[in-house]
C-alpha cells in the first residue's frame, strides 16, 4: 500500500499576492492596470524605479 504525501505551498504564494497588492497601492495604478500588473509585476516596478532613478 502506498502512501500518498500532499505539500502545500502557501505561505509563498500569500507572499505574493500581499505584493502585488502593494505594489498596486504604491504605484496608484487603476483598476485595469492593476490587473494587467498581476501579469507583468516586473515590467511595472521596473518602470517606476527607472523614473525615480534618472
Amino acid at each position: 500500500m502506498e502512501r500518498i504525501h500532499i505539500t502545500q505551498h502557501t505561505t509563498l504564494g500569500a507572499a505574493w499576492i500581499a505584493g502585488w497588492l502593494f505594489s498596486i497601492g504604491f504605484l496608484h495604478l487603476d483598476f485595469w492596470m492593476g490587473l494587467l500588473g498581476f501579469f507583468v509585476w516586473p515590467y511595472f516596478l521596473g518602470v517606476h524605479f527607472t523614473a525615480v532613478a534618472g
